[in-house]
């Protein structure tokens, strides 16, 4: 994951952030998934047009025996030839997969009662990878994101969601302070979370429709995007270490938040 920290006192991540346009894959560019748990969820799911699937032996043998009928054949390739396409160090557990991109919802389509995360130009796709696995667990409805500034929902991210991102939809836009006014007009409750936020976490009240809103590794949240937030929230720790990582951060966050949706009475 690197040194990024979701540092308290400075509200930023206290590491290099890397830039990537592009949050999402075009309609002809293919998906790369790879590992066990994003393949055999891609699979399982019928919105996933399978265009090449590579497998060893022992992991199409796998595959059969969790899903019977595979949308494709997958064709049996020892693992070398699989790290030449996503490189020696990528754990692919011998499966790799091409496919199409899932389709983006717009912010009209939203429930009036969703739960979404949005992401301000969180640039690391192993912390937004990992977003994506927590947003999954808490059942979170879309994670909002913008077609520039952030990573593209495929390879690293997909493989650290481990398979969250076939059942978290990316909802791309072009201006987030514009999608955050629009969430506002649905009736969204807008909850920033950085380091230098106005009202701990535990006090913020919860309800539904919801926004949580995580700022960028290298320097957290915009003043803009904050200006959009009915509240800003930050994370109060006892110990002696005082930074958590962006994607820990949010996980904290959506379970203290979930726990309130649930039950208004939690603590």
């Amino acid at each position: 994951m690197g040194e990024e920290r979701w540092n308290r006192r400075k509200g930023r991540a206290d590491g290099p952030g890397r830039r990537h346009d592009g949050g999402g894959s075009g309609a002809e560019d293919p998906v790369v998934l790879y590992g066990w748990h994003p393949v055999l969820e891609a699979l399982r799911n019928r919105r996933r047009a399978v265009r090449r699937l590579l497998a060893t032996e022992n992991s199409a043998r796998r595959l059969k025996e969790e899903i019977g009928d595979l949308p494709a054949e997958p064709e049996i390739v020892r693992p070398d030839a699989i790290n030449r396409l996503v490189g020696p160090d990528a754990v692919h557990q011998g499966l790799y997969l091409e496919a199409g991109p899932l389709p983006s919802p717009a912010l009209e389509t939203l429930a009036p009662d969703a739960l979404v995360v949005v992401l301000d130009q969180i640039t690391d796709p192993h912390n937004v990878g990992a977003i994506v696995r927590s947003c999954a667990a808490f059942g979170v409805d879309a994670v909002v994101t913008t077609a520039r500034h952030s990573p593209a929902a495929t390879g690293v991210l997909a493989k650290s969601a481990s398979g969250g991102l076939e059942h978290v939809p990316f909802l791309t836009v072009r201006n987030l302070a514009e999608a955050l006014i629009a969430l506002g007009e649905r009736g969204f409750a807008r909850v920033g979370f950085d380091s230098s936020g106005e009202a701990e976490l535990g006090t913020v009240a919860a309800r539904r429709p919801l926004a949580l809103v995580l700022g960028a590794e290298g320097k957290g949240l915009r003043q803009r995007t904050r200006e959009c937030c009915d509240v800003v929230a930050r994370l109060d720790m006892p110990g002696a270490i005082k930074s958590l990582n962006v994607s820990n951060a949010a996980a904290v966050a959506l379970y203290a938040l979930s726990r309130r949706l649930t039950n208004p009475a939690a603590p």
